[in-house]
C-alpha cells in the first residue's frame, strides 16, 4: 500500500479533487486506497470514451463519487459510483467487480445499472419494468437510489451539451421523478439543485427573471437579513446562549412554483427570506420560538410544528412567518443540530453523522418504498406507478388528526376518502360519510392541515366503495385499494362491464372478426397485458385496473396488421369509374357533381392519402386514410359500398384549415409568444384556446390556415423552438 501523497494523478478528469474531498471527509485511508483502485479500473475501461462536452468519460463517475463524498456516503457507495457505468458501457462484467471489490459493491453497481432511464409515461412493458426494478432496488438497498440521484445531478449540471428537446425531456423527468424521491429521502441539497436546474432548462426565461429579481435586491436583501440576524441574536443569546443563527434565500424553484403555478406576484411570496436558528435541545427550540413571537408579529395560519409532527421524510423543525420592523415578512425555522443534519442530508445522514439510526427507525423512514411496491404489484400499466411518484411524493403535505389525536399525513388536495383509506382498507371500504371538526362534509371534501376528521362507517358488512370514488381520490394508495375491492368482490360484474366496454370500443373502431379469430385476438391481447385469461382481461377493465382507451391504438394497429397479412386491402370496384373534380381540389371517383366536405376528425391536407365516404344528404366526407374512423379493411366494414376512392387534384386550392395541439409549460406570456410566432409567419388564426393541468403544463389548441402539409410541417418546426413548448401535434377538432 503506497502513501497517498505518493500517488501522482495528473489528469483533467477531476480525480485529484475527489481524493482531496475523501481526505477531508473521511478519517480512514482505506477509502482512498479503494477509490484509487476503482478509479484506475474505470479509467482504463472508459479509455477512448468522451462526453458530449469533450471531457473524458471517466470524469462523470468521478464527479458522481465526489457528490456522494460530500454527502458522507460509505466506502462501498463511493467505489460503486466510480464503477457504475463500467458494466453497462464497457467490457467489465459484474464478476470482475465482485472479484476485485466484493459482492456488496457489485450489488450496488448491478442495482444502478438495472435502472436505466425512467420514463415519464409509456405503455411498453420493458419501460414499465425499469420503474419496477428501481423500486425493488431501492427496497433492497437504499444506497442504490442515492447513487442514482448523484448520477442524475451531475448529468443535469452538464445538460447544456444535449440537444434542446433532449434537455427538456430530461429536465421534466428529473422534476417529476427524481426530485420528489430526493425530497422523500430528505436530501435537501440534491432536491433543491435538481429542481432549480430543471426549471432553468424547462423555462429559462422565468428562471432568469427570478434570478434577476433576486440579484437586483441582493445588496438590500443582505443588509435586511444581517439586520434581522443581529436583532434576533441579541435577544436569543439571553435565553439560549449557544444558539446558531443564519439567514437563507428561498430556492428559485420554490419561488417559481408560487409565481407561475399559484399566480402570485414576487412581492406576495412571504418566505423568500428566512432565518434559521439551530439549538442543542428541543426545549431550547420552543424557548426561541417564544422569543421570536415576542419580537415580531406572527402571520396568522403560518405556524407549523414539524417537531411534534414530523414530515414523512422525518424532517423536523418549527416554522413561523413573522413581520419585520420594515413591514417585510420573513420565515423563521428553529431546529436542533440533529434535526438540521437530517434536514440537509436526509437518509444520507445515517452514514455521514453516524446518528445511530436504529433499524426500526430506518424501516419507518423507508415505509413509503414498500407502499410503492405494494401499489405497483396491482398496477397493470406503468402510468399508475409514475402517477404515484408524481402525486404521493410531492413536497406539499397536509397533516390532519383522527378523533383519538393520531396524525395522518397526506398530499395536498387529498379528500376524506383518501383519509379513510390511509387509516385502513376496511374503514375506506365501509365509509358512508365524514365529519370534519364536528360537521358533516361532502364526500369529496378536501382536507386541510389541523382538521379533525371522523369517518362514518356503515354497519353493513357488504358495504363497499363506489366506482365514482376513483375520480375523486388523490392518492394512489386509496385508488389501489378501491380497485382491489372491486377486483375481489365484484368479479362477475367486472367481467360483464369489461366485455361490454370492449365490444363497444371494437364497434367504434370497426374491429370485426369471426368468433374463432376474435377469441384468438383477445387471448393475445390478454397475454400481452399479463392476464391469465380473457375473463381476467375483461375483469381488469371492469374494475378500472386497465384503461381500454389507452390500449386501443395498439389494439387497432395489431388488428390492421393481422388483416393486412390475411387479406390485402382493396377498395371496392365501381363500374365505369368517372374522375370528377370538386370545387375543393379533390378528385372523387364514380360520382358526378358531388359536394365534398373535409372531416373534422382528421382534417386532411394536400399530401395526405385520402378516401371518401358517401354521407346521407351531405355529399362526400373526405378522411385521411389512417384516420381512426376509417376501417383498414373496407370490404369488411359495414356498408363498404359507401367508401369511395379519392385523391388530391394537381391544382388544389391553396388554403385549408388545420388544428394543432401545443403542449407547453404553463408560464406567463406563453400564449402571447405563440401568437407572435404565428404573426411572424403570416399565418391566419381562426380559433385559439388553452387549458391548464395540475402538473404545471398548458395545452393550447389553435386552428389556423395553411397551404399544404409541407407548410404545416414548417409551422410546427418553428413552434417547437418557442421557449417552454414541449410538443406540437396535428389533431382534429
Amino acid at each position: 500500500m503506497s502513501d497517498p501523497t505518493e500517488t501522482a494523478i495528473t489528469t483533467s478528469d477531476g480525480y485529484p479533487a475527489l481524493r482531496d474531498a475523501l481526505a477531508a471527509h473521511y478519517d480512514s485511508y482505506d477509502i482512498i486506497e479503494a477509490a484509487d483502485r476503482a478509479y484506475e479500473l474505470a479509467k482504463k475501461a472508459h479509455e477512448g470514451q468522451v462526453r458530449l462536452s469533450g471531457d473524458p468519460y471517466v470524469s462523470h463517475p468521478v464527479a458522481v463519487a465526489k457528490i456522494l463524498a460530500h454527502l458522507g456516503m460509505d466506502q462501498q457507495s463511493i467505489v460503486a459510483a466510480l464503477l457504475h457505468d463500467t458494466v453497462e458501457d464497457t467490457h467489465i462484467t459484474l464478476d470482475d467487480v465482485t472479484a476485485r471489490f466484493g459482492g456488496e459493491v457489485s450489488a450496488l453497481v448491478d442495482g444502478v445499472t438495472k435502472l436505466g432511464k425512467i420514463p415519464l409515461s409509456t405503455k411498453e412493458e420493458q419501460q414499465a419494468e425499469n420503474i419496477r426494478k428501481m423500486l425493488l432496488a431501492m427496497s433492497q438497498d437504499i444506497r442504490v437510489i442515492i447513487i442514482k440521484l448523484a448520477d442524475r445531478l451531475h448529468n443535469m449540471r452538464t445538460l447544456q451539451f444535449k440537444p434542446p428537446q433532449r434537455r427538456r425531456d430530461i429536465s421534466l423527468e428529473t422534476l417529476e421523478i427524481y426530485a420528489p424521491i430526493a425530497h422523500r429521502l430528505g436530501i435537501r441539497s440534491l432536491k433543491v439543485e435538481l429542481e432549480d436546474l430543471s426549471i432553468s432548462f424547462l423555462d429559462p426565461v422565468a428562471y432568469h427573471e427570478i434570478e434577476s429579481r433576486l440579484s437586483e435586491q441582493s445588496v438590500s436583501r443582505n443588509e435586511y437579513l444581517n439586520e434581522i440576524k443581529a436583532s434576533i441574536t441579541n435577544r436569543i443569546r439571553t435565553v439560549v446562549s449557544d444558539a446558531s443563527i443564519d439567514g437563507r434565500i428561498k430556492s428559485v424553484h420554490g419561488i417559481y412554483r408560487k409565481m407561475y403555478m399559484q399566480s402570485k406576484q414576487f412581492d406576495e411570496i412571504h418566505d423568500i427570506y428566512a432565518v434559521r436558528i439551530i439549538t442543542e435541545s428541543v426545549i431550547d427550540c420552543y424557548n426561541c420560538l417564544g422569543v421570536i413571537h415576542d419580537m415580531f408579529r406572527p402571520l396568522p395560519g403560518r405556524f407549523k410544528d414539524y417537531i411534534s409532527t414530523p414530515k414523512p421524510n422525518m424532517y423536523q423543525s418549527l416554522h413561523t412567518t413573522v413581520i419585520g420592523s420594515s413591514g417585510i415578512p420573513f420565515e423563521v425555522q428553529i431546529r436542533t443540530w440533529e434535526m438540521h443534519h437530517t434536514a440537509e442530508y436526509g437518509i444520507a445522514a445515517h452514514w455521514k453523522y453516524k446518528l445511530g439510526v436504529t433499524s426500526e427507525k430506518m424501516d419507518d423512514r423507508l415505509a413509503w418504498i414498500r407502499q410503492l411496491l405494494d401499489i405497483q404489484k396491482d398496477a397493470e400499466n406503468v402510468e399508475d406507478i409514475v402517477l404515484t411518484i408524481k402525486t404521493d411524493l410531492v413536497p406539499e403535505e397536509v397533516f390532519v388528526f383522527t378523533p383519538k389525536g393520531d396524525v395522518i399525513s397526506l398530499p395536498v388536495g387529498s379528500t376524506v376518502i383518501d383519509f379513510a383509506y390511509a387509516i385502513h382498507s376496511a374503514v375506506g371500504n365501509r365509509m358512508q360519510g365524514a365529519k370534519v371538526d364536528g360537521r358533516i362534509v361532502p364526500i369529496d371534501h378536501k382536507i386541510n392541515t389541523g382538521e379533525i376528521v371522523d369517518i362514518l362507517t356503515s354497519s353493513n358488512p357488504n358495504k363497499g366503495p363506489s366506482r365514482d370514488w376513483l375520480k375523486i381520490v388523490r392518492t394512489s394508495e386509496a385508488r389501489s385499494k378501491i380497485r382491489a375491492w372491486f377486483k375481489k368482490e365484484r368479479r362477475e360484474e367486472n367481467i360483464e362491464e369489461g366485455r361490454a366496454e370492449v365490444e363497444r370500443e371494437f364497434r367504434r373502431h370497426y374491429i370485426r372478426l369471426p368468433d374463432d379469430e376474435m377469441r384468438e385476438f383477445l387471448e393475445s391481447i390478454a397475454e400481452r397485458q399479463r392476464m391469465n385469461s380473457v375473463s381476467d382481461f375483461y375483469a381488469a377493465i371492469g374494475y378500472g385496473g386497465i384503461t381500454l382507451s389507452k390500449l386501443m391504438p395498439r389494439i387497432k394497429d395489431d388488428y390492421n396488421k393481422m388483416i393486412r397479412a390475411n387479406e390485402p386491402f382493396e377498395l371496392p370496384v365501381v363500374p365505369e369509374i368517372k374522375r370528377v373534380k370538386s370545387s375543393e381540389g379533390v378528385v372523387v371517383e364514380g360520382i358526378d357533381n358531388c359536394l365534398v366536405k373535409f372531416s373534422r376528425c382528421c382534417n386532411p391536407l394536400p399530401g395526405d392519402e385520402i378516401v371518401g365516404f358517401i354521407t346521407r344528404g351531405h355529399g362526400v366526407s373526405i378522411h385521411k386514410r389512417d384516420c381512426t374512423n376509417v376501417p383498414h379493411a373496407i370490404p369488411l366494414a359495414p356498408e363498404p359500398e359507401r367508401w369511395i376512392p379519392a385523391s388530391w387534384d394537381k391544382n388544389v386550392r391553396e388554403e385549408f384549415k388545420s388544428t394543432l395541439l401545443i403542449t407547453c409549460i404553463n408560464r406567463v406570456g406563453m400564449i402571447a409568444d405563440v401568437s407572435v410566432q404565428f404573426a411572424n409567419m403570416r399565418v391566419m388564426i381562426h380559433d385559439i384556446n388553452s387549458r391548464t393541468s395540475k402538473d404545471g403544463r398548458c395545452s393550447i389548441t389553435v386552428t389556423i390556415t395553411i397551404g399544404s402539409i409541407e407548410h404545416l410541417q414548417n409551422i410546427i418546426g418553428k413552434l417547437e423552438k418557442i421557449n417552454g413548448v414541449l410538443s406540437v401535434e396535428r389533431t382534429g377538432v
